[in-house]
């Protein structure tokens, strides 16, 4: 059996996963055919760690009471953070990691590092039917692309290609495309972003994204398009005089969609609304780059937190508003991610990919020695 060591890494938490899957299956099967099982999991507070080796240490420590073998045979840790040759430097922490140094410091032969929403796209493979909402069924084909979508701190995407019986993940920086104002309203809320912020263009993340909902509503409540509330009101008070400790405050963003979801708050019913639209027409948008029949992939903490809103027709509309090509959409399936930990089964398929990777260059390395040897 093959040991995987996966890891989610991020400013406030780190996730850290052991697994095992049969070696034969992994050499044989396709990653999204494999059976893995876990064999221990934990959470850790990334901040009161200097670094992130000793957490490690200590995981491993900590499964080695439960495992009675702890060895891993290759990792994989994604990351909330740019990725350059196998290198990251964290936005939120002081760690400074880098693929060569960790497998020494580790033992392990094959460690990678990923970007978080890279893992993400791995992650869709392995999804269980429980794991998914479907929008819309589409006309599924896994001769096509899929696409993954995701509002959180900030606005992913990527996309899968087929290869060879497998999918090959391509992570994209799709969130930071121009917004799109739909409405004279939305044209509106693109002037006063550029106002308030001092720049010369508006990102889709600056509205489809967590801070987006935030965006929308201080928009919103400084045109007085309804009163705000004590409780909204008194949570983004806080959240706009602590810019400097905003990790320890509740978010507001959480707040707004409770109350609209609730439909107890004007202000936060019409922030919601302008967000759900905005983020099913981008939705639409990468479908229609990709055509990704083999599936579009909803994930993002935003969006498991805002189902009831996806669901409430808003999102399809605007994601299939698209003029002359709005049929091509209807072939497109539509899946919302249930699963939070999507990225970190990500990053353990993507580990058992390097695992594959590393037994078929050794055997090939053996090949050629033994070649060599008989022509002595």
């Amino acid at each position: 059996m093959a040991q995987l060591l996966a890891g989610d890494i991020g400013g406030t938490k780190t996730i850290l996963r052991l697994a095992q899957a049969n070696d034969e299956d992994i050499q044989h099967h396709a990653t999204h055919e494999l059976a893995i099982e876990t064999l221990y999991e934990e959470r850790y507070p990334s901040q009161e760690y200097s670094e992130f080796v000793p957490m490690v240490k200590e995981f491993l420590a900590a499964a080695a009471q439960k495992v009675p073998i702890v060895k891993p045979d290759a990792a994989c840790f994604a990351i909330a953070g740019p990725i350059v040759d196998n290198t990251c430097q964290l936005t939120n922490l002081s760690w400074f990691l880098r693929s060569e140094f960790l497998s020494g410091a580790l033992d392990i032969k094959s460690v990678q590092l990923i970007n978080d929403f890279e893992a993400i796209g791995y992650g869709v493979l392995g999804l269980q039917p429980e794991d998914i909402y479907e929008l819309q069924a589409g006309e599924p084909s896994e001769a096509a692309p899929k696409a993954v979508l995701g509002a959180g701190t900030g606005l992913g995407q990527g996309f899968l290609l087929p290869s060879n019986g497998e999918y090959v993940v391509f992570p994209s920086e799709g969130g930071h495309v121009d917004f799109a104002p739909q409405s004279e309203l939305e044209f509106q809320l693109r002037k006063y972003l550029l106002e308030k912020h001092e720049i010369s263009r508006v990102s889709e993340e600056r509205v489809v994204s967590g801070m987006g909902i935030i965006s929308i509503y201080q928009f919103l409540r400084d045109r007085q398009y309804a009163n705000e509330s004590n409780e909204i009101g008194q949570a983004m008070d806080a959240w706009e005089r602590g810019a400097g400790q905003r990790s320890r405050l509740t978010d507001p963003a959480s707040i707004i969609s409770k109350a609209a979801t609730e439909k107890t708050d004007l202000l936060a019913q019409k922030t919601m609304e302008i967000f759900i639209r905005a983020y099913g027409s981008e939705a639409g948008n990468i479908s229609l780059k990709f055509l990704p029949r083999g599936g579009l992939y909803i994930a993002g903490g935003v969006t498991a937190k805002n189902l009831d809103l996806i669901k409430s027709g808003e999102f399809m509309y605007a994601f299939a508003s698209k003029g002359r090509v709005s049929h091509l959409l209807d072939k497109i399936p539509v899946r919302v991610v249930l699963n939070q930990s999507v990225g970190l089964i990500g990053a353990v398929l993507k580990a058992s990919r390097n695992f594959k990777q590393h037994l078929w260059e050794s055997g090939y390395e053996f090949a050629q020695t033994a070649s060599k040897a008989d022509h002595v």
